[in-house]
């Protein structure tokens, strides 16, 4: 089911109505006690952890604000309150399958960053370890599916299985066969974080080394220096940003080291399919690879290969990708063909140019992300929006006048200013209309107006803005 297509509130709908291009529900403030907690209760979650439960408790007790209390309690643990479809044994292994909350399908994106944020957790919970090695099992078998597919369903049975009569090389494993290059970089990011923290390399057994190399031949596919290679894609039906054009190629490229990404991670077409942000993303995956493999100590010519294509996409990055703004100076562009078109813009979903110092791509004292930042916060960027509700970065998949809670919360996430990370804090207290939770996106003017009440990886991102800052400025909470 689209994301965009399936919106739907939990308090009572009041009505609905356009707002530029998207259709949003009107809904009512819950009318009940303030502050009661929105967890399920305990019989029903999906998966417990003791450690998640202590870490929110003893965080609670440091945050003043008992809204933002609330708020913390309700969204950090959602993923694994609600989102954990399935944790045991499949064919021998541990196996996790994640869905993105009222989608019933696991997005490789998704999956990852729903349960990143507790990751710091899991040398002090073994039951959450063996989770995020389920799903590090299971990321590594759909990779081996399809390396182009961004999101599964759980096997082949199930009734719902998503966009079947897309005119690509479907699977009825596969729920969406959108190429987005991030998709595979978080496969990436999961086991190379799951290896720093506990040092631990035996689960990567010949199905995870078989989906690393599909990895690294994908990015090297899509590169297109022999032509366009072997994914296209086409969707009927009249919204432009769900297909692809010119035979679901997309637009003409340069082969000049960038790799084409058909699909935004918004699961929006790309304009000019040299994404920059996930190329940057794409750069450090690859180094993580590197890193992970030469530790392991075996097949070190393809730890060299990957630190080699990341060395390629970087120089082709820095060659093409970086422009001269006439209001901002050198920045980097969101998009562009190896020919000279470039598209500025920012989107709010992650990778964005806003997200690259959270996702360690590059440091916030960079004068490229500086400019960078300054033009993805202002109205030069078409997707920036102010409104009286809020101000903030949305993006074509909601549409006009939409501003994401996930913008907001990456841009505390990467701020240094504490009285700007104060006033994104502000901003999402005031738009979650009374849920204690976070939603897709809200309308600029009136926060009332929300798609996705259920939506994981946004609750569990602002769970982990939370601890950020309790680990680096607690004064914040307690103010």
């Amino acid at each position: 089911m689209n994301r965009r297509n399936f919106i739907e509130n939990t308090a009572i709908a009041t009505g609905s109505a356009y707002l530029g291009s998207s259709l949003l529900d009107v809904v009512a403030a819950p009318t009940e006690p303030k502050f009661v907690s929105k967890r399920p209760a305990i019989e029903k979650r999906t998966f417990v952890s003791t450690a998640v439960d202590a870490k929110i408790k003893e965080i609670k007790k440091a945050i003043k604000d008992p809204e933002l209390a609330w708020m913390f309690e309700n969204c950090f643990p959602n993923t694994l309150d609600t989102t954990v479809k399935h944790h045991g044994m499949l064919n021998g292994k541990l196996d996790t399958f994640i869905i993105t909350g009222d989608i019933y399908a696991m997005w490789l994106r998704d999956s990852t960053a729903q349960v990143w944020p507790m990751m710091p957790l899991i040398n002090t919970d073994p039951k959450l370890k063996d989770l995020v090695k389920g799903l590090i099992n299971r990321q590594a078998n759909c990779v081996n599916i399809d390396s182009y597919a961004n999101a599964f369903n759980f096997d082949a049975n199930v009734e719902d299985k998503g966009w079947q009569q897309d005119q690509t090389a479907m699977k009825p494993e596969l729920h969406e066969r959108k190429w987005e290059i991030d998709s595979l970089c978080y496969v990436v990011r999961l086991a190379h974080g799951y290896w720093k923290l506990t040092g631990d390399t035996s689960l990567f057994e010949a199905d995870w080394h078989k989906a690393m190399k599909a990895i690294v031949h994908t990015f090297k596919e899509q590169q297109r220096k022999e032509g366009n290679g072997p994914y296209n894609f086409k969707r009927n039906g009249s919204n432009p940003t769900d297909t692809a054009g010119f035979d679901g190629f997309g637009n003409k490229v340069n082969p000049v080291g960038l790799i084409c990404s058909l699909f935004r991670p918004s699961d929006d077409g790309t304009i000019f399919p040299f994404l920059i942000p996930s190329n940057l993303f794409a750069v450090l995956s690859l180094r993580q690879l590197n890193e992970l493999y030469a530790s392991m100590g075996k097949d070190m010519g393809f730890a060299a290969e990957c630190m080699a294509l990341a060395n390629e996409v970087e120089t082709a990055v820095a060659k093409y990708g970086i422009i001269e703004h006439e209001i901002f100076g050198k920045m980097y562009a969101y998009e562009v063909d190896g020919f000279g078109s470039r598209l500025c813009m920012d989107d709010a979903n992650v990778p964005s140019l806003l997200s690259l110092p959270y996702l360690d791509a590059i440091k916030t004292t960079d004068p490229l992300y500086i400019a960078t930042r300054k033009y993805a916060l202002s109205e030069y960027n078409p997707w920036f929006f102010k409104g009286k509700a809020a101000e903030g970065i949305g993006g074509p998949h909601t549409g006009r006048d939409s501003i994401w809670p996930m913008g907001i919360i990456i841009r505390a996430m990467t701020s240094t200013d504490k009285v700007e990370i104060k006033q994104c804090l502000k901003m999402l207290k005031a738009t979650h209309n009374g849920t204690g939770l976070m939603h897709e996106s809200f309308y600029m003017n009136d926060a009332q107006y929300f798609s996705r009440s259920w939506f994981a990886w946004a609750n569990t991102l602002f769970g982990e803005l939370i601890v950020k800052i309790y680990n680096q400025n607690k004064g914040i909470l307690s103010e």
